[in-house]
């Protein structure tokens, strides 16, 4: 046991120093790690543009030359576009700034008369303070100045030397992000012509040659991942453009076309560039037009527009194929700015998205899936259990009536009720639920249960639960009993059963938890045709086996059917401890039990149709 505490240590240890490792590697080596990831990014998106065009026999390196010409051109062609546009914004700054500075002595001319007295009392009063303390006044202030600095040998002047520019690094500065571009462009095209060798090498290098089919899966869930994200993406971010371009242009602010293409690439910045796109045009507004009205007008535009896209479009748009949480996209961009600043918050999403498929497929590094991803961590009924557990009602209401509007009221009973009702049975065998928990679990289900039974939804219920598609004789409707087998989680599972079978048409009812002697005496009282019985692993096998083989010995045409809900273990073994016999069931779903029921009825219905005739004809 020692040893294997200290192999987990040992593994922790080791991920925390390579994790360490890796991001000081990232840091140091950005100069180099940076435009290699741009290359990356790139060449995953024109790849299928290079395939394209060999598939029209192009050849390799001439289908690369070609798509990465073209969008160096495209690039260029936008830069110049945008260039222009900021030489004609910057031939028009004089005049704004004249505007805005007529606009600010007019608000300091109609400010308020009380806070211009309080000001000057203010500036009397330090005066006065001044004059109080000697040498502090203005003019002792300057005369001390005058004669400490360059008055004499022993105050000199202060003077400081600065070195004429030089010329190569100005160009060099100018020529910096020219550079890096072409650095990415050589890049792009060297991965491109040598794509499978590149992953063949990746593949050995990460899993060894072995599980191939996996290491497969996961680079294709990965370039299909950003293709679509980073396509999807673009589209929508031009979209958003284009809307600020045409409306902007109809309010009449100049260089519509700039701040609609500043927009476009900004909003590529996850969170911050949304707010640095508006900035600019509500500064030219106010220049521009006299008042505030169109300022505040266009900064309620981005706001609307923003939430618009930001909570119906892309949600809509891109559904689940980033597969990031929002926290996650937000923790990601402050990681990756912090490590390679402007270049890392561009590239933050797709890292970030790497980062997730391979916690996916890698065992040891799960925990990037699970922090990063956005699918649910718990299944539905597990988080319904655990609020439960916090006494939460009602966020454990929240849970069902979400997965209510979405899903039929037997499958919410299926897929959150009665797993749930086992979670608290196996946590009650194992004596890690107190009676007091114990007790606000089932009485939360119970009213619970009796909510979603007044619950009037007429389509959601119709497509729910269908009543089977033939003749129905209300006289020969089989009478259901449900029983519980041995407590109150039990009996809640019996009263789900119950309520669906109402709902289907089915006389079906229910009994509380009571004693062998009393079940016994209330089924030949109520002469039900079938009797279901409800039991929850794992403690309610014997009492479940004692009771069938009583119903059994007395009831000898009886039909039985038990309901070992969410039974996971071997069915044919648990019906042979059983000792059922033929013609009865043992049934882990809802869904089992409504469809056994419903072949019943639809065989009693047909020999009853078959008996009446027999009886009609001479």
């Amino acid at each position: 046991m020692k040893r294997i505490y200290s192999s987990r240590q040992d593994s922790n240890l080791f991920v925390i120093v390579a994790a360490v490792v890796s991001i000081g590697a990232l840091y140091l080596g950005r100069v180099v790690f940076i435009p290699f990831a741009f290359a990356l990014l790139f060449s995953l998106i024109l790849t299928p543009v290079v395939v394209f065009l060999e598939k029209i026999k192009f050849q390799r390196f001439v289908a690369i030359l070609l798509v990465v010409l073209t969008l160096l051109g495209i690039t260029c062609l936008i830069g110049w576009i945008t260039s222009q546009q900021f030489v004609e914004l910057s031939d028009q700054l004089p005049g704004y700034a004249q505007t805005l500075e007529k606009k600010v002595h007019a608000g300091h001319r109609t400010r308020n008369i009380r806070l211009t007295r309080f000001s000057e009392t203010v500036s009397e009063l330090g005066r006065e303070l001044a004059e109080a303390i000697p040498g502090s006044s203005p003019e002792d202030t300057k005369r001390n100045a005058q004669s400490s600095l360059g008055s004499s040998a022993a105050h000199p002047l202060s003077v400081t030397v600065v070195p004429p520019g030089n010329a190569l690094e100005s160009i060099a500065s100018m020529l910096g992000p020219i550079v890096n571009v072409f650095v990415v462009a050589i890049f792009t095209m060297f991965i491109l012509v040598g794509r499978e060798d590149l992953r063949d090498r990746l593949i050995k290098l990460v899993v060894g040659g072995r599980r191939l089919n996996l290491m497969t899966r996961a680079l294709d869930e990965t370039t299909q991942r950003i293709n679509k994200y980073l396509f999807l993406q673009l589209v929508v971010n031009a979209g958003y453009g284009l809307v600020i371009g045409i409306v902007l242009s109809l309010i009449g602010l100049p260089n519509a076309a700039l701040w609609g293409m500043t927009a476009t690439v900004l909003r590529f910045l996850p969170y911050v560039g949304p707010p640095l796109a508006a900035i600019m045009p509500i500064l030219i507004s106010i220049a521009v037009f006299p008042g505030f009205f169109h300022a505040l007008g266009i900064m309620a535009f981005y706001v609307v527009l923003e939430l618009v896209v930001g909570n119906l479009v892309e949600p809509l748009v891109y559904g689940a194929h980033v597969g990031l949480s929002p926290l996650a996209i937000l923790v990601a961009a402050v990681f990756w700015t912090l490590i390679w600043g402007f270049p890392g918050l561009l590239l933050s999403t797709p890292l970030t998205v790497c980062l997730v498929v391979i916690g996916r497929y890698s065992p040891s590094l799960a925990f990037l899936n699970t922090i990063l991803g956005d699918e649910p961590v718990l299944p539905p009924h597990a988080q319904y259990y655990q609020r439960l557990l916090a006494t939460d009602q009602g966020e454990a209401r929240q849970i069902l009536e979400r997965y209510r509007n979405e899903h039929s009221l037997e499958d919410t009973y299926s897929a959150i009720l009665l797993p749930a009702l086992g979670l608290a049975e196996q946590d009650r065998h194992r004596n890690e639920l107190d009676e007091d928990a114990r007790t606000f679990i089932y009485q939360s289900t119970r009213e619970f249960v009796d909510e979603l039974a007044d619950l009037s939804d007429s389509s959601t219920q119709a497509s729910a639960i269908s009543t089977p598609n033939f003749a129905v004789n209300h006289l020969a409707r089989p009478k259901v009993l449900c029983i519980p087998v041995r407590d109150e989680a039990d009996e809640i599972a019996a009263i789900i059963l119950s309520q669906l079978l109402t709902k289907m048409g089915f006389p079906g009812s229910n009994l509380p938890v009571t004693t062998r002697t009393a079940i016994l005496r209330q089924v030949k009282t109520a002469a039900p045709v079938i009797v279901c019985l409800s039991a929850l692993p794992p403690f309610a096998m014997e009492p479940a086996r004692a009771l069938y083989g009583k119903l059994r010995e007395r009831h000898t045409s009886l039909r039985i059917i038990v309901c070992f809900w969410q039974f996971e273990g071997d069915i044919q073994k648990m019906a042979s401890r059983l000792k059922l016999t033929p013609g009865d069931h043992l049934l882990t779903t809802l869904p089992e039990v409504i469809a056994q029921i419903s072949d019943h009825w639809q065989t009693a219905d047909v020999e009853e149709r078959s008996e009446g005739l027999a009886q009609q004809q001479p």
